[in-house]
């Protein structure tokens, strides 16, 4: 039996961070981006590129090493990936970097797995630090606490772990065992972070979906979209839903800029093609603005389904 819950994901174009005229609101909205995800509990973020036929779907952020040549696609995801992470490894798992200036006037995300000094979990995350001997089958792992921890595998430095922490509260020498970092939300429903992904394009998003059997449900926003009441909504029961987003030009510019797609539109393609906010004020919804809105309108309709309610 599959015990895998179900999961969201996001998908938004990086082209957004190309907009904003300074290099401190393109990290606001990064920041922006991140909270939403995290508020909502949201599994992965797919940051796709506008290429028209690449299929390349490498981390964009290992190429992107010039400061002052990063795209906005690298940008976003570097600000997302930074985020996530828990505020005790962010200097040993990442180089300081240009793109990283502004990152210390964001509000924090305070997900779970963002743990204090003081406070104990059963799961915590770490960064490998060194074996405890030349032949040992143990590393010592830095979990935020004040004494490190022993992991039962050698594992490489600078590697990033979950670590089962139990619910005894000594720090003795035991070793712990290393587990998936999506064990947390399976074995104690606690929300553990987003993923984030590269995409080539928005063809891309769709084919290289990492979960076993693919998206199962998509959907797409858009003004030009379906308009339904959030009460109205049903969804059927879903493993892996993609919920994806347009930028300055909405959805439809990313489709007639990718050939993987020709010919095709966004109805086509998407299982839902909605228009969230009708009768907007505004002549333009900023993607993430389109975020929140949207995330608050999935969440009636995503927890029936994930809870049986009718």
């Amino acid at each position: 039996m599959d015990v895998t819950p179900p999961t969201v994901s996001i998908a938004l174009p990086g082209s957004i961070i190309d907009n904003t005229q300074s290099f401190e609101l393109a990290t606001r909205l990064a920041g922006q981006i991140a909270r939403a995800a995290t508020i909502f509990r949201i599994d992965e973020v797919v940051i796709f590129d506008n290429q028209s036929e690449s299929l390349d779907d490498s981390d964009v952020t290992t190429k992107d090493t010039l400061d002052e040549n990063e795209s906005g696609t690298a940008f976003l995801i570097r600000i997302l990936k930074y985020l996530e992470t828990p505020q005790y490894l962010r200097k040993a798992l990442f180089q300081k970097h240009n793109s990283l200036r502004f990152v210390g006037l964001l509000p924090p995300l305070d997900a779970p797995h963002h743990l204090r000094k003081h406070e104990w979990a059963p799961y915590r995350e770490g960064v490998t630090l060194m074996p405890q001997a030349p032949s040992s089958a143990s590393t010592l792992v830095d979990v935020g606490l004040s004494k490190n921890v022993v992991i039962d595998q050698a594992l490489e430095p600078g590697t990033r772990v979950t670590v089962a922490m139990g619910t005894d509260r000594r720090l003795d020498d035991q070793p712990r065992p290393v587990v998936s970092s999506s064990k947390p939300r399976e074995e104690a429903g606690m929300y553990w972070g987003y993923k984030v992904r590269y995409s080539a394009n928005i063809s891309s998003v769709l084919k290289c979906c990492p979960y076993k059997g693919g998206y199962d449900y998509l959907i797409g926003t858009s003004e030009h979209g379906n308009i339904v009441k959030t009460s109205e909504l049903q969804l059927p029961s879903f493993r892996h839903l993609l919920i994806a987003f347009g930028g300055v030009a909405g959805l439809e510019e990313c489709f007639d800029l990718d050939k993987n797609l020709k010919g095709k539109k966004p109805r086509d393609v998407f299982s839902t093609y909605l228009n969230i906010c009708p009768h907007q004020g505004s002549r333009t919804i900023r993607t993430e603005e389109a975020i929140f809105i949207c995330l608050q309108y999935f969440q009636e309709p995503i927890d029936r389904v994930l809870h049986g309610c009718s």
